[in-house]
């Protein structure tokens, strides 16, 4: 084989083995009762603080570990439990986008992302 022909080839397994893990890496958004239909598989849920539970997160004991619970936009309630530390101005949050796996009857959440109100608007919303 020619020098080019193996280069070539291994071009092309190269683009392909990224194009496989791009795709089995990538995660979609849903609901906590998709989520939990499918317990293994990782999804974003968008919902909002119930800012009405307890939240707990002792970072004498562990650090890496806040547990909160959520609402997803279909109003289903789930107890969080995230594997970071509280992030700051988390009960500022708008919105919150979960990126984790369901586990028994709680959510564990690999990352938090969350929409804080502007400090640009006076929260006096036009339409």
């Amino acid at each position: 084989m020619k020098p080019l022909s193996i280069i070539g080839v291994v071009a092309i397994a190269f683009s392909i083995g990224v194009i496989l893990s791009t795709f089995s890496d990538s995660s979609t958004y849903a609901d906590f009762n998709t989520a939990f239909a499918h317990p293994g598989n990782e999804f974003h849920v968008i919902g909002t603080l119930n800012r009405g539970k307890e939240q707990v997160y002792d970072p004498m004991s562990n650090a890496n570990e806040f547990i909160f619970f959520m609402n997803d936009t279909a109003g289903v309630e789930r107890k969080v439990i995230l594997s970071e530390p509280k992030p700051q101005d988390f009960e500022r949050s708008e919105k919150i986008v979960l990126i984790g796996k369901a586990k028994g009857e709680s959510f564990h959440a690999s990352k938090v992302l969350m929409k804080c109100p502007s400090k640009y608007n006076d929260g006096s919303q036009e339409i």
